[in-house]
């Protein structure tokens, strides 16, 4: 058992190499995770054991064990769903972040992270040119932000009296999105009691981006019927396919009828860093909150998410509770954190986002993206050029969207079995990874090209390895 500072330098500083050794060794990993199911915890005994273990015990267990059933999020062939990117100024912030163990609910608990996080939300705000009058604040992930959107939206338009007085079924509130909006929505809907039943889909056009004229629409009906239009959920990169809703339109409907407009940008939004994405954010000051992910695209751990709010006054009013045992004497001179969101207790997450914006430096984060996005254009060319492949939506950020159609194959029902066993394939040869949604009843395989380390030869790689699998064996 580990139990003084000298036998923990020792083993700290086999971890490190250990670390080092991992990111040198990664590419020899298969991405996807090869075990089965149940082919891990078979291993782990019923109970705990009784005596100490020795870490030497414990590491070797974990290589024998564990390892076998990690799919390598930070293997830069890994393709699937958005990336939870990492680094090595984040990981050492990490490190940093366990040793001090900082509980940051409150500003007197950790004056440290209160003011960091302070501080870091106004960087992240200047680096991707968003309105001056958004305040920010880190939750840990964008359904933690987007259950802070609904709540506050909520409150706002009861007069703050769900809080104390409960819903009412009389008045339903009314939630906008469309079929493309993430799943988090709903489970928000949920969570905040709106019910799925009061989530209104809003059609979309051949880009899968929403109407504002059909949004315009079901909010005067719902009016006319009794309803009460609450918040409208509005994507910068929706997930299937990073669509892009008109911000700007959406938000002159809801400015209008004085809903709450909530805009997703959890992965994409990393790409506002550089200007010539800027265009994808027009109208983002006509929002009442916003949200993107700097542990997607922006290097940093897991987990890291970007709040912001136009109105701090509402967010504070929907989550605050005082208790005695948390009346401090610098209430109201600073930021009390844990009046911005749903938790109590809170981690130190700011230090790793400070690690990698000065790591990096804004040149750093400008240029790694962009060299993603080049390298996602890269390969839609090569695949607009192939025969048999078609390019399902346009490739606006470092998402490829495409699917492999065999000549003389021409029922949709073939196609969509041919590239979902092609899905298969690829991710068994555990070479890549990537994943599938399906738009307008296409099964439209996803190549997200946005992890950490991804280099051109990566992507040729995947390319070769694509074009050679479609082929019949």
């Amino acid at each position: 058992m580990i139990n003084d500072p000298s036998e923990f330098r020792k083993e700290a500083h086999r971890m490190a190499d250990r670390l080092a050794d991992y990111y040198e060794q990664i590419e020899s990993f298969p991405v996807k995770a090869q075990v089965k199911p149940g082919d891990v915890i078979r291993q782990l005994p019923d109970s705990p054991p009784e005596i100490p273990e020795a870490i030497t015990d414990i590491m070797a267990d974990f290589d024998r064990i564990i390892m076998p059933g990690i799919t390598h999020w930070q293997h830069p062939s890994f393709f699937a769903y958005f990336p939870a990117n990492s680094s090595y100024p984040s990981v050492l912030a990490e490190m940093l972040t366990a040793t001090l163990a900082q509980q940051g609910m409150v500003w007197e608990t950790s004056p440290a992270a209160a003011e960091l996080e302070e501080r870091m939300m106004q960087w992240l705000k200047q680096l991707c040119g968003l309105p001056e009058h958004f305040t920010g604040v880190i939750q840990d992930t964008a359904s933690a932000s987007t259950l802070a959107a609904l709540l506050t939206a909520r409150e706002r338009v009861t007069g703050f009296s769900i809080n104390s007085s409960g819903f009412h079924a009389d008045k339903p509130l009314r939630i906008y999105i469309t079929s493309e909006t993430h799943s988090s929505i709903e489970k928000a809907a949920r969570i905040a009691g709106f019910g799925s039943n009061n989530l209104v889909k809003i059609p979309v056009d051949n880009q899968f981006a929403m109407i504002p004229s059909a949004l315009k629409e079901a909010i005067h009906s719902d009016i006319l019927h009794g309803y009460i239009p609450c918040c409208v959920v509005a994507t910068i990169g929706t997930t299937g396919c990073t669509a892009v809703d008109p911000v700007k339109a959406i938000g002159e409907v809801s400015s209008h009828y004085n809903v709450w407009l909530h805009v997703d940008g959890a992965y994409a939004g990393t790409a506002l860093a550089l200007p010539e994405m800027r265009q994808y954010s027009e109208g983002l000051e006509l929002a009442d909150s916003y949200v993107f992910n700097p542990h997607k695209w922006m290097f940093t751990n897991f987990d890291c998410s970007a709040y912001f709010v136009k109105d701090t006054e509402a967010l504070i009013r929907t989550f605050e509770i005082l208790p005695e045992y948390l009346k401090t004497s610098s209430r109201g001179l600073v930021n009390d954190y844990r009046d911005w969101g749903v938790a109590l207790g809170r981690r130190f997450r700011a230090l790793k986002l400070w690690f990698v914006l000065r790591n990096y430096g804004t040149s750093g984060i400008r240029e790694t993206v962009r060299k993603h996005i080049v390298l996602a254009a890269w390969l839609t060319l090569q695949m607009e050029k192939e025969k048999g492949f078609e390019i399902l939506t346009p490739t606006r950020f470092s998402l490829v969207c495409f699917r492999y159609v065999p000549e003389g194959m021409t029922t949709l029902e073939k196609i969509n079995e041919f590239n979902q066993q092609l899905e298969l394939k690829l991710n068994d040869t555990g070479k890549l990874y990537i994943t599938h949604t399906k738009l307008n009843g296409k099964y439209t395989l996803r190549l997200v090209i946005a992890q950490t380390y991804v280099e051109e030869r990566h992507v040729r790689d995947a390319w070769m390895l694509i074009k050679q699998l479609v082929q019949p064996s």
